[in-house]
């Protein structure tokens, strides 16, 4: 049986604008999605742009992030819609598409992930649908709401397309890409001032949309400054970030006591 989108699913919190945490999945197995949803994270990003994630690791990932009630998300690979087809089957709910530069881009993204006025490829014997034995149009009108579609905004030439990517009707909101828009840019950091310049413009775009923004963040004081121009979801560093972050102070309390 497929289950009717709740209000408080997270495409319906992402919409109305709550401050929603969450993390990137690097390592593919499905203990790191257990262990940070267990923790009370929103949502959780598989990272298969940047990570050894195949189909099989993750769809294990979006199971065990759907254990725990946490949104499992999947920066898919690429645009290509059989990438964005093989996530949402597996039930992912929503991706996250790199490389968003065009609204043609954006329009194709839209598209290939939802079937009612889209080009999303139907099957109803995977996850999603609940592996089969429900109404054929229950399902696609459950999938069609649920599913979450974010546009990846980090490439200097989607700025010039900026307003039209963020008005395409199916997406639902854009990321700020500030790592790759600092290395496309040639900028010295992810702070800098042209980088803070096209951060503004992309959150002023989304906002004339009526469209939330992602960001990631490797801490509160970069949490705060795009929280102050509009985001409402955050990333925060990831699995294998945090666990190299609280391993460094463990090994730096147990080297203190050779110290004293």
């Amino acid at each position: 049986m497929v289950p009717s989108p709740s209000p408080d699913s997270f495409r319906a919190r992402l919409l109305r604008g709550d401050i929603l945490a969450g993390s990137f999945l690097k390592t593919p197995t499905l203990h790191g999605a257990e262990i940070l949803g267990m923790l009370g994270f929103d949502f959780l990003i598989v990272d298969e742009e940047h990570s050894p994630f195949d189909r099989q690791s993750t769809d294990a990932a979006l199971f065990a992030a759907r254990a725990t009630g946490a949104a499992g998300l999947v920066r898919v690979q690429s645009a290509q819609p059989h990438h964005l087809l093989s996530v949402l089957d597996c039930g992912a709910a929503g991706v996250l598409v790199p490389h968003v530069a065009s609204a043609a881009l954006a329009r194709q993204v839209a598209a290939a992930c939802r079937y009612k006025g889209g080009r999303r490829g139907y099957s109803g014997s995977i996850r999603a649908a609940g592996y089969g034995g429900g109404k054929m149009w229950d399902y696609i009108e459950a999938a069609d709401a649920a599913a979450t579609v974010v546009a990846q905004i980090e490439d200097p030439e989607a700025l010039d397309e900026i307003d039209a990517i963020a008005a395409t009707e199916g997406i639902d909101a854009l990321f700020i890409g500030r790592g790759d828009l600092t290395a496309a840019m040639g900028a010295p950091t992810n702070d800098a001032p042209q980088i803070r310049d096209a951060v503004d413009r992309i959150a002023a775009a989304a906002k004339r949309a009526g469209k939330p923004v992602m960001v990631f963040v490797g801490g509160m004081k970069e949490a705060e400054w795009l929280r102050g121009v509009g985001a409402t979801a955050f990333v925060y560093s990831s699995d294998q970030g945090l666990m190299k972050q609280a391993a460094a102070r463990a090994l730096a309390d147990l080297r203190s006591l050779g110290a004293a």
